[in-house]
């Protein structure tokens, strides 16, 4: 008999135990957006350069900071955000949601070679287990009906459009929504003006979400030019979609290629 009440005895010790640990978890506040905008910042300052190169081989060896921030999406609570500060945290999560998942299986040359990346794998975000097509789709591109996510979005290739080092925030957002679109819009490597053959070459983007654009009322070159203002493309310049460059967009990568062509 004393060893049956010895033995319910551990059990209820446990069982409270459990019910307190319970507890905490519960009464955990979710992370503020002020928290996530700093943690976002401090990373993105830290591995992302000028170029909107990535340092994945460094994140890897020093994940901390990332594991903190990934913890930080998964449990924030979007739900009580105002909308402006949700679609600027959909916008900084899917960034680093695609970084993890990348840093995770690195090392690669090209998100290629991680089969579902886009539409299988589930990630923790807000409370939900999304793929990063639900989260472009269902977070985004459904809710605010604005073509300049599209060069906010950055999914780890050489032909998204320049990563940013700071924040999206909510009562920043249009600001910085334009310039992204206009650093994107004026950038030769990304829209391709060939004067002499009168043409443009646009990314592929342009035709992958040309609804989304022609919503805004102007798609193309028309849509280009909001943002060159006195560089602007003529109207009547024959437009090419360029082929998509999906390797990595890599420090490391990228010095390679340098360091190779200097030796040439």
């Amino acid at each position: 008999m004393k060893s049956l009440y010895n033995f319910g005895m551990v059990w209820a010790v446990v069982l409270w135990l459990l019910s307190l640990s319970n507890a905490a978890a519960q009464q955990a506040p979710s992370p503020t957006v002020a928290r996530i905008t700093a943690q976002t910042n401090t990373f993105l300052h830290k591995y992302v350069n000028k170029s909107g190169k990535v340092d994945y081989a460094g994140i890897q060896v020093n994940p901390q900071l990332l594991d903190e921030l990934l913890t930080s999406i998964a449990d924030f609570d979007a739900g009580k955000t105002e909308v402006a500060d949700q679609y600027a945290f959909y916008l900084n999560a899917y960034n680093i949601l695609v970084i993890g998942e990348i840093v995770r299986n690195y090392p690669l040359r090209s998100v290629q070679e991680m089969p579902g990346f886009f539409n299988k794998t589930l990630l923790s975000i807000a409370g939900e287990r999304l793929t990063l097509d639900q989260i472009e789709l269902d977070k985004l591109r459904k809710i605010y009906d604005d073509p300049r996510l599209h060069f906010a979005l950055v999914c780890g290739t050489s032909s998204c459009p320049r990563l940013s080092r700071t924040a999206y925030i909510g009562k920043q957002l249009f600001v910085q929504l334009n310039n992204q679109a206009r650093f994107a819009m004026l950038d030769p490597s990304y829209v391709k003006v060939d004067e002499q053959n009168k043409l443009v070459r646009l990314p592929e983007i342009f035709k992958w979400y040309e609804t989304d654009f022609s919503a805004s009322g102007k798609t193309g070159v028309s849509y280009v030019n909001q943002f060159r203002k006195d560089s602007t493309v003529p109207t009547w310049f024959s437009v090419v979609y360029y082929p998509y460059n999906w390797s990595l967009n890599d420090q490391k990568f990228t010095e390679e290629v340098t360091a190779e062509r200097a030796g040439r």
